[in-house]
């Protein structure tokens, strides 16, 4: 089954030097620019195969940029035979106000002078399971403490920052313990 994307939200935070980088390394050639620069058009012409197009926004402010996101995903997904959620979890480099559901899979020792430390949950993003960092302090990490003790999930909001193929929950805050 093929899923499309549609979460505006989402959509949004991907950072459009992301998706040109993309483009470059798996043979897509840059063919033109439009609006002042708003947009630049991307194509990619394969052996006994249809030509495609691609017209990628370069500002995020354009009223209509998740949309034309959501179009570069449609593109890539018949190009790549992937799904579209496969090609946005490459495309992610933060989201911001991330509501995390996971698993306390692994606690930091904390240093000496103070109760923090940095810990990984296991959690949903775009659909997979991924390995998540954070650090937390005081009462929030006491709480982690013992959701890895107690095999307890965990519910918090934070910026997800994707770095190095690696993702970072920075800002964690209203964590709570619960059902997922």
């Amino acid at each position: 089954m093929k899923v499309t994307i549609k979460d505006s939200q989402i959509l949004k935070t991907v950072d459009p030097n992301v998706i040109q980088a993309n483009l470059q390394a798996t043979g897509w050639q840059e063919t033109g620019r439009i609006y002042n620069d708003a947009g630049s058009i991307w194509r990619l012409k394969k052996a006994a195969a249809p030509e495609y197009e691609i017209l990628l926004p370069l500002q995020h402010n354009l009223g209509d940029y998740a949309e034309r996101i959501s179009d570069i995903l449609k593109t890539l997904s018949v190009v790549e035979n992937r799904d579209q959620v496969d090609i946005l979890s490459e495309f992610i480099t933060n989201y911001p106000n991330f509501n995390l559901q996971g698993v306390v899979m692994q606690i930091a020792t904390p240093p000496t002078d103070k109760l923090s430390g940095e810990i990984t949950l296991l959690g949903e993003v775009l659909e997979k399971l991924r390995s998540i960092k954070t650090e937390l302090a005081d009462h929030d990490y006491i709480l982690a403490i013992k959701a890895y003790q107690e095999r307890l999930p965990i519910h918090c909001t934070g910026d997800l920052v994707k770095v190095d193929n690696h993702f970072l929950l920075k800002n964690p805050h209203n964590l709570v313990l619960g059902n997922i």
